[in-house]
């Protein structure tokens, strides 16, 4: 069976495509005004049986294309064992939101926690402040990596933290120093989630902020454990997808809201 999975985040959209157990495509496309538009484009071409959504513009999607959903953390749960057998706990740092999930030794999903609406340690999170410090956010943890000193960033909201940045600057704080505080800000916020759900090896961080390798020797230094990384940590929760796409549809039914 060929099944596909597609994940239509606030920022990115993601699809995975599987065959018998084997993952055989993994597309990405920025979104835009039209997600839609943009999932038609990631699909042209590719040839599947069945096909399940989640994220942010699930339903919009089963609207229009014939797709089930399921949520965000059962995807992300089941995409997650399926990259590591041995994962007990899932951080997922996206664009809009943060994830913190715990799961027991079959991989079913205890508990889990998520940011409030705020922005603040998200992946947009990272994008203002890296549009402040005049860096591209592919460089953003290599410069807070160059740093031998961090200097905290308090301010929660990203609107705050974008003035409170723009201030360290004018005070000549070193653009590196404000990187790497800015880093452990975004670490404590998601370790703090983590704790709440509950942290058990091992620990998979996915999203696109988990790009960011500072960010994960952050958050190695919270939560005093290993974390590992996928080689595409933003397909996770597509690959879930796909994977549950296979299943009945009361398994998909039965899963979290």
């Amino acid at each position: 069976m060929r099944t596909a999975g597609i994940d239509i985040g606030s920022r990115t959209v993601k699809l995975a495509i599987l065959e018998d157990g084997r993952l055989r495509a993994a597309r990405k496309r920025e979104n835009s005004f039209d997600p839609l538009a943009v999932c038609r484009e990631l699909l042209d071409g590719e040839r599947f049986d069945r096909m399940v959504a989640t994220g942010y513009g699930r339903h919009l999607f089963a609207r229009e294309i014939a797709a089930r959903t399921v949520s965000e953390l059962t995807a992300a749960a089941t995409g997650a064992r399926w990259l590591l057998p041995s994962c007990r706990t899932v951080i997922d740092i996206g664009g809009q939101d943060t994830k913190a999930l715990s799961l027991d030794d079959s991989g079913r999903l205890l508990r889990f926690e998520m940011n409030d609406k705020c922005a603040a340690g998200t992946g947009r999170f990272l994008e203002v402040i890296a549009l402040a410090l005049a860096a591209r956010v592919s460089e953003f943890g290599a410069l807070a990596a160059s740093a031998a000193g961090s200097c905290p960033v308090s301010s929660t909201c990203t609107v705050f933290a974008e003035s409170e940045v723009v201030s360290l600057i004018a005070r000549g704080v070193p653009r590196n120093q404000i990187a790497l505080g800015v880093t452990e800000s975004i670490a404590l916020r998601a370790a703090s989630l983590a704790h709440k759900a509950g942290v058990f090896p091992d620990v998979l961080f996915t999203g696109g902020v988990a790009l960011n390798p500072a960010v994960q020797r952050a958050l190695e230094a919270r939560l005093h454990v290993a974390v590992q990384v996928p080689d595409d940590p933003q397909i996770v929760t597509a690959i879930g997808c796909a994977l549950l796409a296979a299943s009945s549809p009361a398994d998909l039914d039965a899963s979290p809201a």
